[in-house]
């Protein structure tokens, strides 16, 4: 099994600063991302398209060489944060699509995207499924006809059995899951219940860890907060042996989204331990 690492896990070097977070006192590139992750010597990378400076053909011409440079697998990711917002925003959905060829000019054959997010979590889930079936169903044809598979995002919206009727009733082999192991439990569902009955529609994943962080409220999304792998409640073996046996082909890739009071201002240290520890289990697995 091979492990990897998200972009999201250094948002506040792309710009992305959280009200309770500082500034980092240099930003970063997506050069100087890949040049990071080679040093960390991980198997892929899952690239954010919200932090790319560029839709331009050349770009990703560019993009492209650097990553076959490095020999990285690649998952290109749309959506965040609110994506196609449970299925209320065509204009997104327009967005999606325009990008699936993006996708397949840096060699990405998965394409990670967001159906719907915590904003939305409160309302009644069945018809925001509903209308998240219509829009899949319409963006599949265009995956499947550029050779890409869409992977949604359980993004602390759905619980793993409302994703599981999602992945039904699109019901297409070029439609998965990209399964976020810490995302579950900020919902108080199950991530190894979960893992067992998607572990065969998964087509990548965010590994993440956390625990409770007093220095937020419980109403908070990041109440349960990023501590390096293997630190926190998420029982991140477990989920990569459930995947390994359902033949995952992709990697394991790290992300840490809101790092614990503990870890603020040291998500590459974060980062760096958890790779380590991902390694260690996927040493185990092969």
């Amino acid at each position: 099994m091979k492990v990897g690492i998200d972009s999201y896990c250094y948002h506040r070097f792309f710009g992305e600063v959280y009200p309770d977070q500082k500034p980092p006192a240099k930003n970063m590139s997506m050069e100087d991302f890949l040049k990071r992750a080679k040093e960390l010597n991980v198997d892929g990378v899952s690239l954010e398209s919200c932090f790319f400076p560029s839709n331009d053909a050349a770009w990703f011409k560019d993009l492209k060489a650097q990553l076959d440079a490095y020999h990285f697998d690649r998952v290109y990711a749309w959506g965040h944060p609110d994506g196609l917002e449970r299925g209320q925003n065509w204009k997104a959905y327009d967005e999606m699509v325009k990008m699936i060829p993006y996708a397949k000019a840096i060699g990405a054959d998965v394409m990670r995207v967001v159906g719907s997010s915590l904003m939305f979590r409160h309302e009644p889930h069945g018809p925001q499924i509903e209308a998240l079936v219509k829009m899949f169903k319409q963006a599949v044809p265009i995956a499947k006809d550029n050779g890409v598979k869409l992977a949604v995002e359980n993004h602390i919206d759905f619980t793993s059995d409302e994703i599981l009727q999602l992945l039904g009733e699109v019901d297409s082999d070029s439609f998965g899951l990209n399964f976020d192991t810490g995302n579950f439990l900020r919902l108080l569902d199950d991530p190894i219940a979960g893992m067992e009955k998607l572990a065969p529609y998964t087509l990548a994943t965010h590994v993440k860890d956390l625990m409770p962080d007093k220095s937020a409220r419980p109403t908070d999304w990041h109440f349960f907060a990023g501590v390096p792998v293997g630190d926190g409640l998420i029982d991140n073996e477990t989920l990569a042996s459930l995947l390994h046996k359902a033949h995952f082909k992709g990697f394991l890739a790290v992300e840490i989204d809101h790092p614990h009071k503990d870890w603020t201002g040291k998500e590459d240290e974060a980062v760096a331990l958890s790779i380590k520890e991902l390694k260690r289990i996927a040493s185990s697995l092969n």
